[in-house]
């Protein structure tokens, strides 16, 4: 990340979230001004393809409007970097809040909060970011060329400066780094495939060496193959697999939905589990915006409502959020209006999330040693949710199903297909290893990269059949 620099925009976030609270007729209006740059390297066939920085503005207006019978709201969003741009966006705004039927999350908006670097400008991002890992990636691709195989990859930096205003006296700005690098290995007749990859907040903990001999290892691996049918197997779901699963288990903890019986987090006869058992003894899931190598938003940043989220909350503090502590369930994602219906604490939704096993020790090499005979898994993707009541989720393995043997990989076998709930595996897993950072493939580079999560080994995992995904 470097140092705030003037951005080229002739108008601050801080002028067009004024310039949107000035301009709205609406009872009372939140501006959500996003100023993000981005810089990225791509590769392929051991060379790099291509590389550029971006930087997008966007703006989130939120207007509220007394109607008959409450407060309806309005949400429109686009990318805008002018004032006139801005006032097109707050009259669309003020429009659909007048228009709109009453909110069912109603409540008092937070008012009176100021960042005290709310006057300060954006931060940035740009191709230095990869001063130390550039080139290191291109002593990588001269010996994976050597040694007959291709890279193929990218990495991606974000740096978004948020700024939050309010009629009710909101002035709030967050700064959010965001990293994440992906490589997939081939070997020159293109029949393995291998893949590897992580998050990160500003690249000075990648290693492209490191990056680049993962791959190669798992390439190797994979030089025998071992066709095996559908069926349960004791299996080892890496850390990135098991952020996966867990970002599935907390996206679906909906306080409402819960409460209304539509999940498994639902209580039979009625309300949540909230005091349930839902895992084994010593797992505990949480978020926290002050997490170290995780920091994110330490206040409510909502540009719509849902079910998980509320328009009216926007500005609510954030802090530490036991989700799972010591086997039980202790909080669902709560919005003020959710916590009204469950009489439970106001929980909201936050940007990360860490899973960790009291008695978790050890690293994945460790687990591989005491397995019989099972798999390793690289990463899951195309995940979908079969069943809400019981969060089943399917999908497919990609880029190395590794089988072990008395303790030992011994060769790579065809991809599956699976079935499993991420909550059930909380209960069934065998054994743990320590929790590090960790990167969901299916949802990190997109949607939600800050997680820490152990490996864990599933005695039963099901394979409910073979796949020809590669």
């Amino acid at each position: 990340m470097t140092s705030p620099a003037l951005h080229p925009s002739l108008h601050t976030p801080q002028q067009l979230v004024e310039h949107a609270l000035a301009t709205s007729t609406a009872d009372d209006c939140v501006a959500i001004v996003r100023d993000v740059t981005s810089a990225n390297l791509r590769w392929a066939n051991n060379t790099l393809t291509t590389n550029g920085v971006m930087t997008e503005v966007s703006v989130t207006v939120v207007s509220f409007a007394a109607v008959s019978g409450g407060v309806a709201t309005g949400s429109v969003s686009g990318s805008a970097s002018t004032p006139e741009q801005v006032t097109a966006l707050v009259q669309a705004a003020d429009a659909a809040a007048r228009a709109g039927s009453p909110a069912e999350d109603v409540a008092e908006l937070v008012a009176d909060a100021t960042s005290p670097d709310w006057d300060t400008e954006p931060e940035t991002t740009d191709i230095g970011v990869y001063r130390q890992f550039a080139p290191s990636l291109g002593e990588a691709f001269a010996q994976a060329g050597a040694e007959q195989r291709l890279l193929y990859g990218f990495v991606n930096h974000d740096v978004a400066t948020t700024y939050l205003g309010s009629t009710r006296g909101l002035r709030l700005r967050h700064v959010q780094p965001t990293g994440h690098y992906a490589c997939t290995g081939k070997d020159a007749s293109l029949t393995r495939s291998a893949w590897t990859g992580g998050a990160t907040r500003d690249f000075r903990d990648v290693d492209a060496a490191a990056m680049a001999a993962t791959v190669a290892q798992r390439l190797a691996w994979a030089e025998r193959r071992i066709d095996l049918p559908a069926g349960r197997y004791d299996t080892i779901l890496p850390p990135s697999s098991v952020a996966d699963l867990m970002i599935d288990a907390y996206w679906g903890a909906g306080a409402r939905v819960a409460h209304e019986g539509e999940s498994v987090y639902s209580r039979r006869g009625g309300g949540t589990r909230i005091g349930d058992k839902v895992a084994a003894p010593g797992v505990s899931l949480f978020s926290d915006p002050a997490h170290p190598g995780l920091e994110c938003a330490p206040f409510v940043i909502a540009g719509a409502s849902d079910n998980t989220d509320s328009v009216f909350d926007n500005g609510l503090s954030l802090e530490r959020t036991d989700w799972i502590r010591d086997g039980l369930l202790t909080g669902l994602l709560q919005t003020r209006h959710s916590a009204g219906m469950t009489g439970q604490p106001v929980t909201p939704m936050i940007d990360n999330l860490v899973l960790e096993v009291g008695d978790g020790a050890g690293t994945i090499e460790d687990m591989v040693s005491g397995v019989q005979r099972g798999l390793l898994l690289t990463c899951l993707w195309y995940i979908r949710e079969v069943d809400p009541q019981t969060m089943l989720l399917t999908g497919l393995t990609r880029d190395g199903v590794y089988v072990v043997e008395d303790g030992e990989i011994v060769g790579a076998a065809n991809n599956f297909r699976w079935n499993e709930s991420p909550v059930d595996l909380l209960n069934r897993f065998t054994a743990a290893t320590a929790t590090v950072p960790s990167f969901s493939r299916e949802w990190g580079d997109d949607y939600f990269s800050r997680t820490a999560t152990p490996a864990l080994r599933i005695p039963d995992f099901n394979m409910s059949s073979v796949s020809q995904g590669v």
